[in-house]
C-alpha cells in the first residue's frame, strides 16, 4: 500500500506542477496531462511491484583467503615489535579478508610517511603480487628492488622476491635470487634453514 500512496501523490504533484506552470489550464492540453498521468499509474500498476517490502543490496562479500607465504615466513627476517611491523600486519589482516586493494592502499599510505623502509616496500611488493594472482608484475618487482637498494643486507628483498618467481612459475629467476642470498647468508642466521629448503624445492623441480 505504502508504494502506491507514493506513486499517487507523486503523480498529483506532477500533474499540479504542469498545470500551475506549464500553461495547461486551457483547451485539450488538461485532457492530454491527465492522460499522461493515467498511463503512467497504469504503467506501474502492470510492471511495479508495490507489494514487496522494500530491501537494501547488501555489497558482495568479499572472499576470504589463507595467510600468504609473506605473512607466515617473514618473522625470522623482519622486526617484529615496530610501526612497519604494525602496518604489515594490518595489510595481512585485509588480505585474508580477500580485500588486497585496501592492503595495497595501507602500505603506500604509510610508505609516504617512511619511505625509506625497506619492510614496507617487500611487503607492498608482496601485496602487489597477491593482486595479481601471483603474477610478478614490474610494479611489484620495483618495490622489492627498492627495498634492496634500502637495504642491501635485509634478506627479505631477494627472498620474497624469489619466492613470488618461484610461485609464478618462474623457477630460474628465483633460483638466481635465492643462490645469491645464501651466498652471503650468515650460517647461523635464523631464516637460513628456510633459505635452503626453498632453493632445494626449486633445484628439483628443475632438475
Amino acid at each position: 500500500m505504502m508504494g502506491w500512496a507514493i506513486m499517487i501523490l507523486l503523480a498529483a504533484a506532477v500533474g499540479w506542477a504542469l498545470w500551475r506552470f506549464g500553461r495547461f489550464g486551457q483547451g485539450g492540453g488538461l485532457d492530454l496531462l491527465g492522460a499522461a498521468l493515467l498511463l503512467a499509474v497504469a504503467g506501474y500498476a502492470w510492471q511495479g511491484r508495490p507489494d514487496l517490502p522494500g530491501k537494501a543490496t547488501p555489497p558482495p562479500a568479499a572472499q576470504a583467503m589463507p595467510d600468504s607465504a609473506f605473512a607466515t615466513m617473514r618473522d625470522t627476517m623482519f622486526e617484529k615489535f615496530t610501526g612497519d611491523a604494525q602496518v604489515l600486519a594490518t595489510a595481512d589482516a585485509f588480505h585474508r579478508q580477500g580485500l588486497d586493494e585496501y592492503a595495497i592502499g595501507v602500505l603506500k599510505s604509510a610508505l609516504q610517511r617512511r619511505p625509506r623502509s625497506a619492510d614496507l616496500w617487500v611487503g607492498l611488493g608482496n601485496a602487489l603480487v597477491s593482486r595479481g594472482g601471483g603474477l610478478v608484475a614490474p610494479a611489484a618487482e620495483l618495490a622489492f628492488t627498492r627495498a634492496a637498494k634500502l637495504s642491501p643486507l635485509h634478506p627479505g628483498p631477494p627472498f620474497f622476491l624469489g619466492l613470488a618467481y618461484a610461485q609464478a612459475g618462474q623457477l630460474d629467476r628465483a633460483r638466481a635470487e635465492w643462490a645469491g642470498l645464501l651466498a652471503r647468508t650468515p650460517a647461523d642466521a635464523p631464516w637460513r634453514a628456510d633459505l635452503v629448503a626453498q632453493l632445494a624445492a626449486v633445484d628439483a623441480a628443475l632438475r
